[in-house]
């Protein structure tokens, strides 16, 4: 199981971040180690002192496929569900400053919490999509599908160029505006629309 994420999907991220908006989907991978079985608490790493979270949904492939064309891409997930791509921001930071790689920012272990639920695709209006985050009860986030750059049937279409996608793989779709810092105590729910995909407790 892969789990591939899509970076500076939504302009107001790429914004706050100071970064250029790309003109193809930009994608890193997190490893299965990554994955936080749904209900675990997490627990705030050693190695970083500014952890952020960054909320994003996330689509799970159902068939095995490359080189995809983007009009056969929908055939390739069925379901949607919620996740956190947690960052550890100053390690982030520091490895950009001197042109590094940033897989210890993004690919530690259980940096990819998920919902336990995933909601069949044909159940949700996808082009008005809304998603939340809440932090201690305070909304932090809101994204909503019509804003990405790149649509999901774009990113398939664009990374299985590059590798085999699997069955079971999970894509990461881009976080939107509002990324921050978490501590211990923090509590974090995630939504679809109305409809509550997880929480979390940060030890």
């Amino acid at each position: 199981m892969k789990i591939i994420c899509i970076g500076r999907n939504y302009a107001d991220h790429a914004k706050e971040m100071k970064s250029e908006l790309p003109t193809t989907p930009i994608f890193f991978l997190k490893p299965d180690t990554a994955y936080l079985k749904p209900g675990e608490p997490f627990y705030y790493p050693s190695f970083t002192k500014d952890l952020h979270y960054e909320c994003e949904l996330v689509v799970k492939l159902c068939k095995v496929g490359k080189n995809i064309s983007e009009k056969f891409a929908h055939k390739y997930y069925k379901e949607i569900g919620l996740g956190i791509d947690f960052t550890a921001r100053d390690l982030q930071e520091q490895c950009k400053a001197k042109g590094l790689p940033w897989e210890i920012a993004k690919a530690f272990e259980h940096s990819a919490p998920i919902s336990k639920d995933f909601i069949q695709k044909e159940d949700l209006n996808w082009d008005q999509l809304q998603f939340t985050l809440k932090k201690n009860d305070e909304i932090v986030q809101v994204g909503y599908t019509k804003d990405m750059i790149f649509k999901v049937d774009q990113i398939i279409a664009y990374v299985s160029q590059f590798m085999t996608l699997k069955t079971g793989d999970l894509i990461y779709t881009g976080t939107p505006a509002g990324v921050g810092p978490v501590k211990i105590g923090d509590k974090l729910s995630g939504f679809i629309n109305e409809k509550q995909m997880f929480h979390l407790e940060i030890k």
